[in-house]
């Protein structure tokens, strides 16, 4: 039986570098809803960070295009889906290689994947040449500690 979401909300935006911090605020009002800790908050921003940013320098290069993003709210959990038209991705696995970029001349840390990776639980990357790229990240909202008894008696 899959998963009834609570709420979702669906987000698109010019691929400049200056909507970066307007993606990752407005992931982190969205998912506020389900009262994360400072801690969880601060690592959706980063991982709707490295996302956003790999669709621009990544997916579209020199060219600009949509990013698109659907956040969905479980029960305790945000799920995230960034996605662009962009080149796509060639070897998602060498990709998602810790220190591995395709745009040295950038100075890039080739980091991106590995920091998704570990501030969220889940992440799923499909990607097509010619088509684009779609990050599926999972985080797992910790239920405060009252709810978790008050929901034990009942």
């Amino acid at each position: 039986m899959k998963n009834v979401y609570e709420n979702e909300m669906n987000l698109e935006f010019w691929s400049k570098s200056s909507n970066e911090a307007f993606a990752r605020i407005a992931v982190a009002a969205f998912a506020s809803q389900l009262d994360p800790t400072i801690e969880e908050l601060a690592d959706i921003k980063t991982a709707v960070s490295e996302a956003v940013t790999n669709c621009i320098i990544h997916g579209y290069e020199e060219q600009e295009g949509n990013i698109r993003i659907r956040c969905r709210l479980f029960a305790n959990s945000i799920e995230i889906e960034i996605s662009d038209n962009g080149k796509g991705i060639e070897n998602i696995k060498k990709a998602m290689e810790p220190l591995y970029t395709s745009k040295p001349e950038l100075e890039r840390s080739g980091m991106g994947f590995t920091i998704m990776e570990s501030f969220m639980d889940e992440m799923n990357v499909e990607s097509i040449i010619g088509f684009g790229t779609k990050v599926t990240m999972k985080k797992m909202i910790k239920m405060p500690e009252e709810s978790e008894e008050e929901t034990a008696l009942m």
